[in-house]
């Protein structure tokens, strides 16, 4: 579900020319099986480089490996998480709103886990596992994500540091070097108190993690690793929690991976989990 979850994700951003083909291919993907990029392009009514270009900002090399991406995505389609279901209403009684979160959840962590692949999540463990210190910067409902990544960083004994006032984000990357990293949240990829924070750690070498939506952002573009994460287009009533759930699946992933990846990690995990049991019996 990859080529589709990215489609998606880019909809509020294309060009017109783009967004007729987006808009081609989310309605009839399957027409693309008997589609060259010269025949697309003319059934939609814009240029074949235009094809081409919409391939690679999609970042497929070009309209072959996007093709088979969305033809792979018919192959394991799932239509009930294809898109967020019927937005909740002020009058939905409860098995009704409850529903359409349940669904909504359901398809930002579907599209979520599509867009990121095993070779990023691979080298942000990387990094997080070198790092000295690792600041964790965000702010509103990607601060408290942010708060809850590090608590989880720090029960493995890393040094993490999450603040939710920008400025001190800021004020602690300036005194950022080599050897440290910036995890940066941002659901927009645009948040201004972010991008300070990535440019100062641009500017003291610090490597860069994003954690944004799908495509080139402002705090993405710095980042050495992107990674990525789904919310409902648009300012809608339940979209900064939907933002947080494709966020937190992301940092639980990246935990998970660090425990599986290092014996002694787990090993100060059990230690922590026992020295807090220990003081709730006491």
């Amino acid at each position: 579900m990859a080529a589709f979850s990215k489609i998606k994700a880019l909809l509020p951003s294309l060009s017109s020319s783009e967004e007729k083909l987006a808009f081609y291919i989310l309605n009839s993907p399957g027409d693309l099986r008997d589609l060259s990029s010269q025949k697309l392009a003319s059934i939609v009514g814009v240029s074949q480089s235009s094809v081409i270009k919409f391939a690679q900002k999609l970042k497929y090399k070009g309209y072959p490996a996007l093709k088979l991406g969305i033809l792979d995505d018919l192959n394991n389609v799932e239509t009930d998480h294809q898109k967020l279901h019927g937005r909740i209403a002020v009058g939905d009684d409860y098995e009704t709103m409850s529903s359409k979160l349940l669904q909504s959840k359901i398809a930002v962590l579907n599209q979520t886990k599509n867009l990121n692949d095993k070779h990023s999540f691979a080298e942000a463990v990387i990094l997080l596992q070198e790092a000295k210190r690792v600041l964790i910067t965000g702010l509103g409902g990607s601060a408290l994500v942010g708060k809850d990544f590090s608590f989880k960083l720090q029960k493995l004994g890393i040094a993490a540091i999450s603040e939710i006032d920008g400025h001190a984000q800021l004020a602690i990357a300036s005194t950022l070097g080599e050897t440290d990293l910036v995890f940066a949240l941002s659901e927009s990829g645009a948040t201004r108190e972010v991008v300070n924070v990535v440019t100062e750690a641009v500017a003291n070498k610090t490597p860069v993690i994003s954690l944004t939506k799908f495509g080139d952002t402002a705090v993405s573009m710095h980042a050495q690793v992107r990674l990525y994460s789904v919310a409902e287009e648009a300012a809608t009533r339940i979209s900064s929690i939907l933002a947080r759930t494709a966020q937190e699946l992301v940092i639980d992933m990246l935990f998970i991976s660090l425990m599986q990846t290092s014996s002694k990690r787990r090993a100060m995990l059990e230690k922590s989990r026992k020295v807090v049991s220990e003081f709730r019996n006491y």
